[in-house]
C-alpha cells in the first residue's frame, strides 16, 4: 500500500487529485486540512513527514487569486507561496520521500515569451508585472525541485498547467479568474433578466483553458512515468512540463459559449474602454504529448459541467 499526500486537498486541483487517486487501487490517501497542518509552519509539517511516513507527495497547496487579488495582497502571495514550498519540499525529502509533483502555473513565463509558450521560455524575459510575486514564488518551486534532485537523488518533478478551471473554483466577484467570474456574471444576468452583459476589453486577446479533472489526470501521469521515460524528455534543470489543451480560443468565443451554457438570452457588450491585457497565451504541449498524454475535455463541455456544479453549490456561493 503506497502512502500518497496530497497538499491542498480541498483546493481546486487538489480536490481533483483526490478524486481520481480515491478511485485507484493500492493507495491509502493522506489529507490534512488548514487546521489540522500549517504548511507555513516548519516544525508542524516536520512533525507530520516524520510521523506519517509519506511515499508520496502531489504539492498542491498554494495561495491563489485573479489579477486585483495578486495587486492588492503580493506580500501574501509571495511569503505564503515560498513557505509552502520549501516547507513541503524539504521535509519530504528530509523524512525519506522519493517521489514528487509540484504543480506549479503558466505565470512563471515571460509576459512577451514566444507563442505557444514552450518550457524553454522560462527565465528568458520579464514577468507580467501584476502577479510576479506569486510567479517568483513558483519559479522557485521549479528550482527546489530540480535542486534535490541534483544534490539528493530523489525524483520530484514539475507540472505547469495553463489557465484552469472547473468544480471547486474560486467563484468570488472581486478576486476569480475570468471563467468563474464570467460564469457568475452571465448567471446572475439571467436571474435579473438583463438585457446585456458587459465585458472587460475587445474580445480579441486568446487565451487557453483546461479543465481540472484532465489537469488530476495529466498530473497523476506525469507522477507515474518511469524514471527513464521523464529523464529522456527533460533536462535536469529545466525538467518542468506544460499542461494544458494546445488549443486557444478568443475572449469572445469564451463569451458566446459561456452564454449558451448558462442560458442567457441578453447581448454581449464589450467595454473597449478596459485593458486587453497579453494578446496570446498559448502553452505548448508537445513535451506532455510525447509523454503519452493529451487533454480529453472539450471547452463547451468543460463549461457545463462547471456550471452544473456552480448551480449544485449557488447557496453557498452567493455569500461570497
Amino acid at each position: 500500500m503506497k502512502k500518497v499526500f496530497v497538499a491542498g486537498h480541498q483546493g481546486m486541483v487538489g480536490s481533483a487529485i483526490v478524486r481520481q487517486l480515491q478511485s485507484q487501487q493500492g493507495i491509502e490517501l493522506v489529507t490534512r486540512s488548514r487546521n489540522e497542518l500549517d504548511l507555513t509552519n516548519q516544525n508542524a509539517v516536520a512533525d507530520f513527514f516524520q510521523s506519517e511516513k509519506i511515499d508520496q507527495v502531489y504539492l498542491a497547496a498554494a495561495k491563489v487569486g485573479g489579477i486585483h487579488a495578486n495587486n492588492t495582497y503580493p506580500a501574501e502571495f509571495i511569503y505564503e507561496n515560498l513557505m509552502i514550498e520549501c516547507n513541503i519540499i524539504h521535509q519530504a525529502y528530509a523524512a525519506g520521500v522519493k517521489e514528487l509533483l509540484f504543480l506549479g502555473s503558466s505565470c512563471i513565463y515571460p509576459k512577451l515569451a514566444q507563442q505557444p509558450i514552450m518550457e524553454s521560455e522560462l527565465l528568458n524575459g520579464h514577468l507580467e508585472s501584476t502577479n510576479e510575486p506569486y510567479a517568483i514564488a513558483k519559479i522557485a518551486g521549479i528550482k527546489l525541485c530540480e535542486s534535490y534532485n541534483r544534490q539528493y537523488g530523489v525524483d520530484y518533478r514539475s507540472v505547469m498547467p495553463t489557465n484552469l478551471y472547473g468544480e471547486n473554483d474560486n467563484f468570488h466577484p472581486q478576486n476569480s479568474h475570468v471563467i468563474p467570474a464570467m460564469m457568475r456574471r452571465f448567471h446572475e444576468a439571467r436571474l435579473r433578466g438583463d438585457n446585456e452583459v458587459v465585458v472587460w476589453g475587445t474580445g480579441t486577446p486568446m487565451r487557453e483553458f483546461l479543465y481540472v479533472d484532465d489537469m488530476a489526470a495529466a498530473s497523476i501521469h506525469v507522477m507515474n512515468l518511469d524514471k527513464t521515460t521523464y529523464s529522456q524528455h527533460t533536462e535536469p534543470m529545466m525538467s518542468h512540463i506544460n499542461v494544458g489543451t494546445g488549443i486557444d480560443c478568443t475572449i469572445r468565443e469564451l463569451a458566446e459559449t459561456m452564454k449558451h451554457v448558462v442560458g442567457f438570452e441578453g447581448e454581449i457588450v464589450f467595454d473597449t474602454t478596459k485593458p486587453d491585457g497579453t494578446p496570446r497565451k498559448l502553452m505548448d504541449v508537445s513535451r506532455l504529448e510525447r509523454l503519452g498524454w493529451k487533454a480529453s475535455v472539450s471547452l463547451q463541455d468543460g463549461l457545463a459541467m462547471t456550471y452544473r456544479w456552480f448551480l449544485e453549490h449557488a447557496v453557498e456561493l452567493r455569500s461570497l
